[in-house]
């Protein structure tokens, strides 16, 4: 008698070899396919170089129009070459049900915009703080929520090196201490440090490089997690709850952790034989107040850990290359509301962000 396999049975088939893709995967979050909802205006994102999520759990993206290619931007050419589309505007505020709130960026009065888009952060006050990493890029620049230029850190094609006091080099992502107002910068793509400096005046404080010790410039291999220094990028500074900072040194293939005055504590390995851009591009916590775990987003296996923040262990994972809803391709920042709910941004040909809900 001839044998068949039903659905279900290739189903648990494919799954036992790795090779499914479905809506929810062992890491225990499911796609919303549904969010973002189309942007208005025939817009249409770049890569989507940085995500964040504010204290009202609107999530903010910065994104690179100038990465769209013409079959993207067809509507833009002169003449145009399809009815879509139009590049967005670099910044966008969407609600948790994927509504376009907002949009604004680009080149003004004041300050110095970039040449490529990387990094978001909302404060506290909801001011907006975004950045760009391309080898002229060196400021970061603050904003209102409504898009009102109010500071600028760094400026544009000057940098001094990983120990300078006054400059900055390709910042990467940015994180502040409300309580003791100061803004944590990783810097970045050209410089291999973390930096501190005053929230409100910019001033510097203190700076360091791997294992707390001062960074050095020199050019080391790539993807050793035992290295004495940083390599490049450093990509992300998150402060946890209890007074630690964590620090994605993502060609590395760790995250290094230390106490707010640089003293170092302890580092984590994540898919230590990844090459490529590495493994460790951005982390956030999770939402409970011990925060117990944090959820790392991996660039290139394109998938989401999470982590035992206490040991580091990795407990579960979904994601894997691909363009369908759920999978990644670049996986780039990542952000989480107090729902628990997840937002990713991914960059390369991805040009997109994702919700991923809490399966229980």
């Amino acid at each position: 008698m001839r044998k068949t396999l039903t659905l279900a049975a290739l189903a648990v088939a494919f799954v036992a070899t790795g090779c499914a893709q479905s809506p929810m995967r062992e890491g225990g979050y499911a796609v919303d396919a549904a969010w973002p909802k189309p942007l208005p205006n025939n817009w249409t994102l770049g890569q989507v170089a940085g995500i964040a999520v504010d204290a009202r759990d609107h999530v903010w993206l910065i994104h690179r129009p100038k990465t769209l290619i013409d079959e993207e931007k067809g509507a833009a050419l002169n003449p145009p070459r399809a009815k879509c589309c139009l590049p967005a505007p670099p910044v966008l505020e969407f609600d948790g049900e994927g509504n376009l709130l907002r949009a604004w960026g680009g080149p003004g009065s004041g300050y110095e915009w970039f040449e490529n888009e990387h990094g978001i952060y909302v404060d506290g006050q909801g001011n907006v703080w975004v950045g760009g990493n391309d080898p002229k890029d060196h400021q970061l620049i603050k904003f209102t929520p409504d898009g009102k230029f109010l500071m600028q850190v760094g400026r544009a094609g000057q940098t001094g090196g990983s120990n300078s006091t006054t400059l900055l080099g390709r910042p990467a992502h940015m994180e502040i201490d409300a309580k003791a107002s100061e803004l944590y910068i990783a810097d970045g793509y050209g410089n291999k440090r973390v930096i501190v400096l005053d929230a409100t005046t910019g001033a510097y404080k203190r700076h360091w490089g791997a294992y707390g010790k001062a960074p050095s410039d020199e050019k080391l291999p790539m993807y050793n997690p035992q290295s004495p220094q940083f390599t490049n990028p450093v990509h992300c500074v998150r402060l946890s709850n209890d007074g630690l900072v964590y620090v994605c040194d993502r060609a590395n293939n760790r995250v290094q952790v230390f106490r707010k005055d640089g003293t170092f504590v302890k580092q984590f390995v994540f898919e230590e034989k990844s090459l490529g851009s590495g493994s460790s591009f951005d982390l956030v916590f999770s939402n409970d107040p011990q925060q117990k775990y944090f959820y790392l987003a991996d660039g290139t296996n394109d998938q989401v850990l999470t982590v035992e923040r206490e040991s580091g262990r990795v407990l579960s994972a979904f994601g894997r290359p691909g363009r369908y809803a759920g999978q990644f391709l670049v996986l780039h920042n990542i952000g989480i509301d107090s729902k628990g709910n997840l937002y990713t941004s991914e960059v390369g040909s991805g040009k997109r962000a994702q919700k991923f809900r809490p399966a229980n």
